[in-house]
Order: structure tokens, then C-alpha cells, then sequence
């Protein structure tokens, strides 16, 4: 299986249409049609549903296309790991996670290598800790970092000097705003908004173990994975959202509020890496620079 064959399967995909699918990559419409009916052979598979003008991806099509997006995409990144190989430290790092206040830190970082190497670029995924986990599984991304949680017994990895903090984020005009802080009795029977992340069942879940065994009392009428979309449900008053601190900004939304856990809730962050991982040069830099971290000069403003 030849990786142009797959990157024309793509764009047969994407077009939806033989023929303009050829146009766009200037190749003969009955060759790209070859190319195709030789690739279902290949895998035994029907891949598309022919229809008279247009044509759409079987079941085992959609899975192909998967794959295969993820293999152009770590041929891609092995090519431009490999020309950018030099004299000088350049290259990319790729780094996926959820949305944390704490990611401060490693943008501290980041600051002074670019300072120090710009030819080093950084590519960000956002996603939560089962998206970043399959992508780090892949190759796909170089580092991940996740919030515990999580299981780290595949991966080596590196503590921040930062730990996020749990808070209710709540309608100001909700009964709860008038409380300084909000037990785990308060929540009862109030309908509940959380991280799908966050109410895993993994050993040694602080966020679990701080409900005291009543979590299966709570109303939980929503999981996110996005703090931004939960926050809207949050305006039109469905209910109240367990996140980490500073990532809803009710400074400029004067319509929610927060409310600290007591007793207080901090959640740790890791650095993870696979463990069989031959970094590039730029990323084998970005490991160095992480082992020596320190609280960074936002982190100690906090405090």
C-alpha cells in the first residue's frame, strides 16, 4: 500500500466525486479509478457506494480514512523532523491537552526556547486525556499533558510545580453565590455539570474520593469536554459546572460566579511521554528544560 495511493483515497473522499477528484490532483480520471478498485482489492473491502454523479465511504471506508490520516499525518512529521536536522537545534514539538490554567507553566518554558532557539515551532492539540493518550499511542504528539486523574503506567513523566484548583462556577443569582465555599452536602440534589475526565472511575480519583461515597447521590445532567460550551449552560441556568480555577472568566461574564471546594480540591498536572520515545533534538531540549522547572514567576505572583 503505497502512501500516495492513500493520500488520493482521501481526496476521493473528501470530494466525493472521480472526477473531480483527479482534476484536483492532476491525474487521469480512469487511473484514479484504477487506484481505488486495486486499493479495495488490496484490503478486501469495499471502500465506497457508487452512486450515478457522486460517490460516498462504506463503513470500512470511514475506518480507512481514519487511518490513513493518521499515517500521512506521522510520515509528514517524520519528514520535517528529518530536513530539519542540523548544526542548529530546530524542528517541532507537538503537545496536546485539556484546558488548565496551569499550562502557564509550560508556556514559560516554551518562552525561553523560543527566545533561546527560534527555529524550534510548537503545535498544540486541545483535547481531553483519552484524545491526547491515542495520539501520544500513535506518535502523533511528543508530550501530553494531563490533569489527574490519570493513568501515567504507560508513559514517563514529570510533575508540575502547579496544581489546578477545583471551584463551583454558578449563576450569581443562584442560592449557593451567598456562600463562601461549597461542601459536598450543598450539591445534593442540584443538577451538576463535569468533566467527563473527572468522574472516571481510576484509582486514587481525588475528585471521586472528595464526594465522600455520595456521588452516585448527585444529579450529574452533563459531561463536557470544553469549558467554554459548559459555561453557556451554566448562564441559562441548567445547573452548576465543577471545573478548575480561572478557566471561565467571570471578571467580564457578570453573570457567573465561582465558589471554592472546602474542604479545598487541588488536582495535579503531569508531563507525559512514551516511554520507548527517541526524541528529536528539539523535543530531547524541551525534556531537559522540563526536568529543571521551577515554579514559574506567574505561579509565585498566585501566591
Amino acid at each position: 500500500m503505497e502512501i500516495q495511493v492513500l493520500k488520493n483515497f482521501l481526496v476521493v473522499a473528501r470530494e466525493g466525486n472521480i472526477t473531480n477528484a483527479a482534476n484536483h490532483i492532476h491525474i487521469s480520471q480512469p487511473s484514479l479509478s484504477r487506484q481505488i478498485k486495486n486499493l479495495e482489492q488490496e484490503l478486501g473491502q469495499k471502500l465506497f457506494t457508487r452512486n450515478s454523479h457522486s460517490i460516498s465511504l462504506t463503513p470500512e471506508g470511514v475506518i480507512l480514512r481514519k487511518r490513513a490520516e493518521d499515517v500521512i499525518a506521522m510520515m509528514d512529521k517524520i519528514e520535517d523532523e528529518f530536513y530539519k536536522m542540523g548544526n542548529s537545534i530546530s524542528g517541532d514539538i507537538h503537545i496536546g491537552g485539556g484546558e488548565t490554567y496551569a499550562f502557564r507553566c509550560v508556556v514559560d518554558l516554551l518562552k525561553a526556547l523560543q527566545t533561546d532557539h527560534p527555529g524550534i515551532h510548537y503545535h498544540l492539540y486541545s483535547g481531553n486525556a483519552a484524545e491526547v493518550t491515542e495520539r501520544l499511542d500513535k506518535g502523533l504528539l511528543d508530550f501530553g499533558l494531563l490533569m489527574q486523574p490519570a493513568d501515567l503506567t504507560k508513559y514517563n513523566y514529570i510533575q508540575l510545580p502547579k496544581q489546578d484548583v477545583w471551584d463551583v462556577i454558578m449563576r450569581r443569582d443562584s442560592p449557593l453565590a451567598q456562600k463562601e465555599a461549597i461542601t459536598c452536602t450543598d450539591l445534593i440534589g442540584l443538577p451538576l455539570i463535569c468533566s467527563r475526565q473527572s468522574i472516571q472511575n481510576i484509582e486514587g480519583n481525588t475528585f471521586v474520593q472528595w464526594f465522600e461515597g455520595k456521588l452516585d447521590q448527585m444529579n450529574l445532567i452533563a459531561t463536557f469536554s470544553l469549558v467554554y460550551n459548559a459555561a453557556l449552560m451554566v448562564q441559562q441556568g441548567m445547573g452548576y459546572m465543577l471545573s478548575v480555577d480561572n478557566l471561565v472568566n467571570t471578571a467580564v461574564n457578570p453573570d457567573l460566579c465561582f465558589r471554592p471546594l472546602s474542604p479545598r480540591l487541588e488536582a495535579g498536572l503531569a508531563v507525559v511521554w512514551k516511554k520507548n520515545l527517541v526524541p528529536s533534538a528539539a523535543a530531547s531540549l524541551f525534556l531537559d528544560r522540563l526536568a529543571q522547572m521551577k515554579p514559574c514567576p506567574s505561579c509565585l505572583e498566585e501566591e
